[in-house]
C-alpha cells in the first residue's frame, strides 16, 4: 500500500494543479447563491424552503447588502451570528417562515426559536418583518429600528419592557394575533403605558386583536390609528386623550352587521355601539376616519365637530340606508374628499326611490362618492340633485344597486364629473319619466342570496392591454352587466360630451346599423364585449366621428349561426379608429374578404379560427392587407398550424408587434420574417415547436424581443439568434432544452438585456458547457440562482443548478474508468516484461496451441454463430424439364461460378444427397444443413411431393428455431398466385422473386437473390404489418 501512494502522489498533486488552473479561468459565480441579488442591494431569498439563514461567501460584496428577504422559507431557529456578516443590513423580511397553526396551510404545528443576540448582531437594522411566525415574546431588537411587524403571531402581552429603548421606532404593526384563523384563549394585552416610551411612533396598527378598549396611554405622536376588527362597542373622549396629531383613526368592524360580514362574525349587541358626541372633537389634524361595519343607523353631527380636516369618511357597511335622506352631519365637512357609504341597504328591502339629504350640498371639496349597495331601483334628477353643486365631484359610484331605471342625462349638469359606475344593476333600456315620479318611497322587500352581495367576477382578459385607459378620459360611464337588450339614442340624450362608454357583459343582440349612439358625437372608446351583437350593417358605428377604440370581443354568438354573412367594411369608414378588438368571436367564415383601415394601429384578433379561414384557398389570404398603418396584431389561439411564408408577405408591412400565443404550430418559417420589416415583438409562445431549425433569424431583422417559451424545444441550431443584432429580450422559459449554447448566438449574446431559460430540464453533468456561457450573462438571466433548474441526472432533478459546482464536480463513473485503465497500463507495463523474461517460450507454445484450437475463420466467418455446409437448398419439380434446365444451367451456373470469391455453395438434390440414406434422412439434412431453403416453381397454385414436404420442414424449422429460411423463386409470373404467396409479398416482398421476361432485368434479378441468400429474413419483414422472426 505504501508504494501505491508514493506512485499516486505525482498523479494527486497533478489533479489538483490543473483543477486550480480550471478554477481560476471559469466565470465567477452568484455572489449570493442560492439567492439572488436584485436591484438597490436587495438579496432575495424568497421562496427557496431553506431551513437556515444563508451564510454567503467572502468573495461576496456582503457590505453592499441593504435588504434581505427570507419570506415563505422554512426557517425555525435564529441563531446569535445569522446577520452578524452584513454590516449594512437595514431591511431584513423574515415572514412566513413558522406559522402558527390556524395559519399554516397544513395545520402543522411549528415554533420558532430566536437567539438573544440574533438582531442585536446587526446595529444598522431599520425595518424587520416577523409576521406570520409562532413567536411567543418579543425578541431582542436594535436600537436602530424605526419598523416592526409582529402580526399574525402568538404574541399576546406588550409591556413597558417588550419594546425598551426602541426610541427610533416609527411604525408598529401588531394585526391579527388574536382572531378567528389565530384563535387565543385571551385578547391581546397592552400594559397602561406600555407604548409611551416610543416617542416617535407615529403608525400604530392593532386590527383583529380582539381588544375591548382602546390601549391606554398611548404616545401623543400617533398619526395613524388602526383598531379595525376588533370588540370594542364604547368610544369617549378619555379613550383618544392626547392624541391630538392623529391624521388617521380606523376603529371600523368592531361592532359588525353580520348579515354582509364574508368571514365569521359576532352580532353587534343591542344599543350599541356607544360613540360620545365629543369622542373626535379633540382630533383637529384628522384627515381619515373609518367607522364601516359598525352598525350605525343614524349619525350624529357632533361626532363630525372639529374635524375641519376631515379628507376621507368611510361609513359603509352600516345601516343608514335613511340617514342619508336627512342627515346634516355632512354639513361641517367641507375638506372631506372621499366619502364612502356603500352597502348601507335595509335587509331584504330595494326602496323605489332615493333622495339624498340636502346637507350632501355642502362637500363642496368631494371628489369621490361611493354609493353601491344600498338598493333603490330609480334614479333620476332628484336622486342625486344635491350633488349637482359640487364642483370637484368627479367620481361617482352606483353599481350593485338594482336601478332599473335611470335617467342617464341627469350628469350633464355636474360639472367636474369624470367617472360614473352604474355596472350590475339591472338597467334595461332608457328610463321613462312616469316610472319614478309616481311612485311613493315605499320599499319591495327582496330575498338576497348569499351571492347577491359579492363583489363583482374580475372581467375576462379583454384587449386591455393595447386600447386607451379610460382613466384618462374626461367622462367615462360604466354600463357593463346590466340587462340592456338594444341600445337607444334615448338613452345618450343630453350626453355628448361622454367619451368612455362600457356596455360589456349585457345581452345586446341587435343589428347595429349606424343610428343607436347618434347623440355621442365626442366618445372616444367604447366597450361592447360579452354581447350577441350583429356585425352586417355598413354604417355601423359611423355616428361616432370620433371613435378611437372599439372592443367588440366575445361576441360570438352570431358567428356561430351556420349561413348568416357578416360585414366588416364598416371599419374603413370609421376615420379616427386606431384599436379594434374582435377577440373570442370564433370567426371562421362567411365575412368579409378584407379588412380595410387607414387609421388603424392595432387589432386583437385573438380565439377565432384563423387557421380555418387561411385554409380556404385565397380567400381570405388578403385579409388583413388593407390594414395599411397596423402596428400591432394579436392573432392568438387561432388555431393555426401552420403558417406559410404567403401568409405573413399579406401581413401589413407597418407591422412592429405581432402575437401568434397558443396555437399549433410546429414549425416556423424564420427566413419568411423578413416579409415584415418592421416587426419588433414576435410572441410564439405556447404551441408545439420542436426545434429551432431551419435556417436562423435572418440578417437585417429589427426583432428586439422574441418569446418562444411554453413549446417543445429541444434544440437550437448553432447561429440561429446571431444574424439578429437588435434582438435584446429573448424568453426560452418551459421548454425540452437540456443545454444553453454560446454558438446559438454568437457575439449578439453580450448584448441581451433579458435571456429567461428557466423551466428546462438542464443536464447538470460535469464539465456541462451551459455552465460558463449562464455565468458569462448572468445579469440578463432573471431568477437564475432559483428558477433555472437541472432536469438530469436524477439526483439533481428539480434542484438549482448551482446545487454543486458543475464545473469542478468529479464524475464517479468517469474516476472509475480512468482509475481502472491506470491500473490496467501498470499491470501489464510490469507483468508483461516479467512474463517474456521468465516465461517467453511456453507463452509462445501456448498462444499457439490455443489459436489452433480457434474456430475456422475462412469464407464462413461472416456466416453466423452456427457454420453451415450449404448456403442454400434448391427444392424444384424434376418432372418439369424446362424448370430442371433453368436450375442446372442457369441458377447453378450464376450462383456457384460467375460470382466469384462471392461464390455460394448449393444443395442439389441429384448431386449432393447421399446414396444409401433415406430419403427424409437426406431431406432433413439439405434442409437444416442450408442456410436457406430456395422454392423454383413455375406456378403456385399446386404443389406437391418433395416440394410440399421440403415446405413442411422449413416450417417446422421456423417454428422449433425461429428462422424464416424460405425464398421463392416463380419462373411464371403471369400465372395465379397462392393466397400463400400474395400474403408473403405483402409481409416479406424480397423472399419472393419473380423471373423477368425481359433480359435487361436479369441481372437485377441474380443480384437480389444474392440479397435474399445471404442475408437473414426478419431484415426484409415489413416493420408497418408485423416484426419478423429473430432468433433467440
Amino acid at each position: 500500500m505504501g508504494f501505491c501512494r508514493s506512485a499516486l502522489h505525482p498523479l494527486s498533486l497533478l489533479v489538483q494543479a490543473i483543477v486550480l488552473a480550471m478554477t481560476l479561468a471559469l466565470g465567477t459565480l452568484p455572489a449570493f447563491l442560492p439567492c439572488e441579488l436584485q436591484p438597490h442591494g436587495l438579496v432575495n431569498c424568497n421562496w427557496l424552503f431553506l431551513k437556515s439563514v444563508p451564510h454567503f461567501s467572502m468573495a461576496a460584496p456582503r457590505g453592499n447588502v441593504t435588504s434581505l428577504s427570507l419570506s415563505s422559507n422554512r426557517i425555525h431557529h435564529l441563531h446569535d451570528s445569522d446577520f452578524a456578516h452584513l454590516p449594512s443590513l437595514r431591511h431584513l423580511n423574515l415572514k412566513w417562515n413558522c406559522p402558527p397553526v390556524g395559519l399554516s396551510p397544513m395545520h402543522f404545528p411549528c415554533h420558532m426559536t430566536i437567539e438573544p443576540s440574533t438582531f442585536l448582531a446587526v446595529p444598522t437594522l431599520e425595518e424587520l418583518n416577523l409576521s406570520y411566525n409562532n413567536i411567543m415574546t418579543v425578541p431582542a431588537l436594535p436600537k436602530s429600528l424605526i419598523s416592526l411587524s409582529l402580526s399574525h403571531t402568538n404574541i399576546l402581552m406588550l409591556d413597558s419592557a417588550s419594546l425598551a429603548g426602541l426610541h427610533a421606532l416609527r411604525f408598529l404593526f401588531m394585526d391579527g394575533n388574536c382572531y378567528y384563523k389565530n384563535p387565543c384563549r385571551q385578547a391581546l394585552e397592552v400594559a397602561p403605558g406600555a407604548l409611551l416610551g416610543l416617542g416617535n411612533l407615529t403608525h400604530l396598527s392593532l386590527k383583529y386583536n380582539n381588544l375591548t378598549v382602546v390601549p391606554r396611554n398611548l404616545p401623543s405622536s400617533l398619526e395613524y390609528l388602526l383598531l379595525s376588527y376588533n370588540r370594542i362597542v364604547k368610544l369617549a373622549p378619555e379613550d383618544l386623550a392626547n392624541l391630538t396629531a392623529l391624521r388617521v383613526l380606523d376603529v371600523g368592524g368592531n361592532c359588525r352587521r353580520c348579515d354582509h360580514a364574508p368571514n365569521p362574525c359576532m352580532e353587534c349587541p343591542r344599543h350599541f355601539p356607544q360613540l360620545h358626541p365629543n369622542t373626535f372633537s379633540h382630533l383637529s389634524r384628522l384627515e381619515g376616519l373609518v367607522l364601516k361595519d359598525s352598525s350605525l343607523s343614524w349619525l350624529n353631527a357632533s361626532w363630525f365637530r372639529g374635524l375641519g380636516n376631515l379628507r376621507v369618511l368611510d361609513l359603509s357597511e352600516n345601516f343608514l340606508y335613511k340617514c342619508i335622506t336627512k342627515t346634516k352631519a355632512f354639513q361641517g365637512l367641507t375638506q372631506l374628499r372621499k366619502l364612502n357609504l356603500s352597502f348601507n341597504y335595509q335587509k331584504r328591502v330595494s326602496f323605489a326611490h332615493l333622495s339624498l339629504a340636502p346637507s350632501f350640498g355642502s362637500l363642496v371639496a368631494l371628489k369621490e362618492l361611493d354609493m353601491h349597495g344600498i338598493f333603490f331601483r330609480s334614479l333620476d334628477e332628484t336622486t342625486l340633485r344635491p350633488l349637482a353643486r359640487l364642483p370637484m365631484l368627479q367620481t361617482l359610484r352606483l353599481q350593485m344597486n338594482f336601478i332599473n331605471q335611470a335617467q342617464l342625462g341627469i350628469f350633464r349638469a355636474f360639472p367636474g364629473l369624470r367617472y360614473v359606475d352604474l355596472s350590475d344593476n339591472r338597467i334595461s333600456g332608457a328610463s321613462e319619466l312616469t316610472a319614478t315620479m309616481g311612485e311613493a318611497d315605499g320599499g319591495e322587500k327582496v330575498w338576497l342570496q348569499p351571492g347577491d352581495l359579492a363583489p363583482a367576477p374580475v372581467d375576462t382578459p379583454s384587449s386591455e392591454d393595447f386600447k386607451p385607459n379610460c382613466s384618462t378620459l374626461n367622462f367615462t360611464l360604466d354600463l357593463s352587466r346590466n340587462n340592456l337588450v338594444t341600445v337607444q339614442p334615448e338613452m345618450f340624450a343630453q350626453l355628448s360630451h361622454l367619451q368612455c362608454l362600457r356596455l360589456s357583459h349585457n345581452c345586446i343582440s341587435q343589428a347595429v346599423n349606424g343610428s343607436q349612439f347618434l347623440p355621442l358625437t365626442g366618445l372616444q372608446v367604447l366597450d361592447l364585449s360579452h354581447n350577441k351583437l350583429d356585425l352586417y350593417h355598413e354604417h355601423s358605428f359611423t355616428e361616432l366621428p370620433r371613435l378611437e377604440a372599439l372592443d367588440l370581443s366575445y361576441n360570438s354568438q352570431p358567428f356561430g349561426m351556420q349561413g348568416v354573412g357578416h360585414n366588416f367594411s364598416f371599419v374603413a369608414h370609421l376615420r379616427t379608429l386606431r384599436h379594434l378588438s374582435l377577440a373570442h368571436n370564433n370567426i371562421h367564415s362567411q365575412v368579409s374578404q378584407q379588412l380595410c383601415s387607414t387609421s388603424l394601429r392595432a387589432l386583437d384578433f385573438s380565439g377565432n379560427a384563423l387557421g380555418h379561414m387561411w385554409a380556404e384557398g385565397d380567400l381570405y389570404l388578403h385579409f388583413f392587407q388593407g390594414l395599411s398603418g397596423l402596428i400591432w396584431l394579436d392573432l392568438s389561439q387561432n388555431r393555426l398550424h401552420t403558417l406559410l411564408p404567403q401568409t405573413l408577405c399579406n401581413l401589413p408591412k407597418s407591422l412592429q408587434v405581432l402575437r401568434l400565443r397558443d396555437n399549433y404550430l410546429a414549425y416556423f418559417k424564420w427566413w419568411s420574417l423578413h416579409f415584415l420589416p418592421k416587426l419588433e415583438v414576435l410572441d410564439l409562445a405556447g404551441n408545439q415547436l420542436k426545434a429551432l431549425t431551419n435556417g436562423s433569424l435572418p440578417a437585417g431583422t429589427r426583432l428586439r424581443r422574441l418569446d418562444v417559451s411554453c413549446n417543445s424545444i429541444s434544440f437550437v441550431a448553432p447561429g440561429f439568434f446571431s444574424k439578429a443584432k437588435e434582438l435584446r429580450e429573448l424568453n426560452l422559459s418551459t421548454n425540452a432544452l437540456k443545454t444553453v449554447d454560446h454558438s446559438w448566438f454568437g457575439p449578439l449574446a453580450s448584448a441581451l438585456q433579458i435571456l429567461d431559460v428557466s423551466a428546462n430540464p438542464l443536464h447538470c453533468a460535469c464539465g456541462a458547457a451551459f455552465m460558463d456561457f449562464l455565468l458569462e450573462v448572468q445579469a440578463a438571466v432573471p431568477g437564475l440562482p432559483s428558477r433555472v433548474k437541472c432536469g438530469s441526472p436524477g439526483q439533481l432533478q428539480g434542484l438549482s443548478i448551482f446545487a454543486q459546482d458543475l464545473r469542478l464536480c468529479l464524475d464517479e463513473a468517469l474516476s472509475w474508468d480512468c482509475f481502472a485503465l491506470s491500473l490496467l497500463a501498470v499491470a501489464l507495463g510490469l507483468g508483461v516484461p516479467m512474463l517474456h523474461h521468465l516465461c517467453g517460450w511456453d507463452l509462445w507454445y501456448c498462444f499457439h496451441l490455443c489459436l489452433a484450437w480457434l474456430p475456422w475463420r475462412g469464407r464462413q466467418s461472416g456466416r453466423g454463430e452456427d457454420a453451415l455446409p450449404y448456403d442454400a437448398f434448391v427444392v424444384f419439380d424434376k418432372t418439369q424439364s424446362a424448370v430442371a434446365d433453368w436450375v442446372y444451367n442457369e441458377l447453378r451456373g450464376q450462383l456457384e461460378e460467375c460470382r466469384g470469391r462471392w461464390a455460394l455453395r448449393l444443395c442439389l438434390e441429384e448431386r449432393d444427397w447421399l446414396p444409401g440414406k433415406t430419403l427424409f434422412e437426406n431431406l432433413w439434412a439439405s434442409v437444416y444443413g442450408s442456410r436457406k431453403t430456395l422454392f423454383v416453381l413455375a406456378h403456385t397454385d399446386r404443389v406437391s411431393g418433395l416440394l410440399r414436404a421440403s415446405f413442411l420442414l422449413a416450417q417446422q424449422r421456423l417454428l422449433e428455431d425461429r428462422k424464416d429460411v424460405v425464398v421463392l423463386v416463380i419462373l411464371s409470373p403471369d400465372g395465379r398466385r397462392s393466397r400463400y404467396v400474395r400474403l408473403r409479398q405483402r409481409l416479406c416482398r424480397q423472399s419472393v422473386l419473380l423471373w423477368p421476361h425481359q433480359p435487361s432485368g436479369q441481372r437485377s434479378f441474380w443480384a437480389q437473390l444474392g440479397m435474399a441468400l445471404t442475408r437473414d429474413n426478419h431484415h426484409f419483414y415489413n416493420r408497418n404489418f408485423c416484426q419478423g422472426p429473430t432468433a433467440e
